[in-house]
């Protein structure tokens, strides 16, 4: 009898240059966006976005580096590198940031020691309860 001894490894995959994608995106490895992506995307390794990337949506990842322009709350599970083309416009749930000088963000940013297992994005999503007039 033969064993099935196959070891999951990770996938890298890559969105190149001029590709537009319009949905959803769920990977178990990295992934290298220099494409388009209007949607989420949730990754259980690294994002990275290049210069020519572009997201609108909602990203949550291990860990995230960024280059290109992105529109999304994002939450990242270890260390977030925002590089200095990086154009982040959107609230941000992390355990480490790094951002290099001519990096732009605008946005929310709560740091804790582990965001995804204690479902901070939730917390920094919540809209003010407004007061009922009685």
């Amino acid at each position: 009898m033969a064993k099935n001894n196959e070891v999951e490894s990770p996938s890298i995959n890559l969105i190149g240059p001029g590709t537009i994608i319009n949905g959803d995106i769920n990977c178990n490895g990295d992934i290298r966006i220099d494409g388009s992506l209007i949607g989420s995307i949730n990754s259980k390794g690294k994002i990275v976005v290049g210069t020519t990337g572009l997201i609108e949506g909602e990203i949550i990842c291990q860990n995230a580096d960024f280059s290109g322009v992105i529109n999304a709350n994002v939450m990242v599970g270890e260390l977030i590198s925002l590089k200095a083309t990086a154009k982040l416009t959107g609230d941000l749930v992390t355990n480490k940031l790094a951002i290099e000088p001519g990096a732009k963000y605008t946005g929310k940013c709560n740091m804790s020691s582990n965001p995804i297992k204690e479902n901070k994005f939730s917390e920094i999503n919540e809209k003010p309860k407004s007061q009922e007039l009685s």
